[in-house]
């Protein structure tokens, strides 16, 4: 049976597969791709790995010498005057008043600095360097995030299709038999009351099924939504999607391959790196200085011009500083990166018991789920052999029509759960595929 769910994207719209050339249909492979490359969650993932480098760069650039130019243009129209009081050798004194400055003063200053010793900042270094390999590892876990909701979404929208599917091959059985009965009744061979009632099973069918048109259209645009496509783009979905594998309750996880295990993990390193640069506080930070300045001053602007007075300076020198006493705040400080890191070992502690327990659950998940789609399996068989013996019985006159339209029903019924135990299996596949750490399989595969 084919099911119409995704359409292609010709070439020079969305994307391609292959060679394709027209409307092709999309798997759930392509549908997660599509979404890691389009999907707004993805994109903002890759940018903070992006974004990662920028911080390390910030951080490098403390250890890197920092050069920093100045100047300065005066002009003071009254120069103050300071008054000098002079001895002569016979005693006298006398007062003078000085100006001491030029009208005009232009300085330029050139000031270098280099950190020798700074522990802080080689901690800072490192964290960042670390930050980049938690986003990393995040970005893996948002992919994989993504990639269950498209998959999801994707056998929902099968499900739908699957439904409708039944409900149309009902309503086409019904319809039939409303056909005979219609000539029957004009030939005068049976009462119209048996007309009437397979009329209203008629359009109650097609009520039915305007409302799974509705939600199947919902469903689709939430998938379009979940994998960042257009949605008034068209989409087509290909054959055989529900397949069953036993052989998957088989497998065994890891919990040390979950993404969700790396990230914690980096998470706590990244808190004890943070209690390092608190510890880093008590050591000494040792950093060079320089400078090199240029002074001019005179009665008219001192810029380019060759009558002003001028005046060079420089200056070296190592700047030490020690931390003696501050009141404990830098305790304080590592006190509570302290407490910091003991929540996120209990967190971590939490995550693997809740990852081991949703592992469980999905091999049992698994496990009941293919018992149940068997036994569907075998109640679709047995009510289709049903249907039709009453179908060759009422054409016999053996059975009634309240025979006929409930054994149409039962058919019903049972591909439709058939059709909800696929999906609730192929949902509990994906559980354990993510509790195997094998998201990304749907994907590469």
């Amino acid at each position: 049976m084919k099911v119409k769910f995704l359409s292609v994207l010709t070439a020079g719209t969305l994307f391609f597969v292959g060679h394709a050339q027209g409307q092709e249909t999309l798997t759930l492979q392509q549908a997660a791709k599509f979404a890691l490359e389009n999907k707004a969650e993805a994109k903002k993932s890759k940018l903070d790995i992006e974004n990662a480098q920028y911080m390390i760069d910030e951080v490098r650039a403390g250890a890197l010498p920092q050069v920093s130019g100045s100047g300065s243009l005066t002009y003071n129209p009254l120069i103050q005057e300071n008054a000098i009081t002079m001895t002569t050798e016979t005693g006298e004194t006398t007062t003078t008043l000085l100006k001491f400055g030029q009208p005009w003063q232009g300085t330029a200053n050139l000031e270098v600095s280099q950190q020798i010793f700074n522990q802080s900042l080689f901690t800072g270094l490192k964290a960042a360097r670390t930050t980049r390999e938690f986003y990393q590892i995040n970005n893996q876990l948002s992919d994989e995030q993504l990639i269950e909701k498209v998959a999801n979404a994707y056998y929902e929208v099968y499900q739908s299709q699957l439904q409708l599917q039944t409900l149309e091959d009902n309503l086409e059985n019904t319809q039939k038999t409303q056909r005979v009965l219609k000539g029957m009744v004009e030939a005068g061979l049976m009462k119209k009351i048996d007309l009437d009632r397979t009329e209203v099973a008629v359009n109650n069918l097609i009520a039915q099924k305007q409302q799974l048109l509705n939600a199947l259209e919902l469903r689709e645009n939430a998938l379009k939504f979940a994998i960042g496509m257009d949605i008034t783009q068209d989409i087509q979905f290909p054959e055989e999607t529900f397949e069953v594998n036993p052989a998957i309750s088989l497998e065994t996880n890891d919990l040390s391959t979950r993404t969700e295990v790396a990230v914690l993990q980096k998470q706590i390193e990244l808190l004890e790196l943070n209690k390092k640069s608190m510890v880093a506080a008590y050591y000494p930070s040792l950093s060079f200085t320089g400078n090199l300045g240029y002074t001019g001053f005179g009665e008219s602007l001192p810029i380019f011009n060759s009558d002003a007075n001028t005046s060079v300076f420089s200056a070296i020198g190592l700047n030490l500083t020690i931390p003696i006493f501050n009141g404990g705040q830098t305790k304080s400080k590592i006190n509570q990166a302290e407490i910091e890191i003991k929540k996120a070992k209990i967190d971590f502690d939490d995550t693997r018991l809740a990852l081991d327990l949703a592992s469980e659950n999905a091999k049992a998940q698994i496990k009941n789920s293919i018992l149940t789609v068997d036994a569907n399996r075998r109640n679709v068989a047995l009510a289709k052999e049903v249907l039709a013996d009453t179908q060759n019985n009422y054409r016999n006159g053996l059975a009634t029509l309240t025979d006929l339209l409930d054994g149409e029903n039962a058919y019903a019924d049972a591909q439709n759960n058939l059709n909800t135990s696929l999906l609730n299996y192929k949902v509990a596949e994906i559980q354990l595929i993510k509790s195997n750490g094998n998201l990304k399989s749907l994907v590469n595969e």
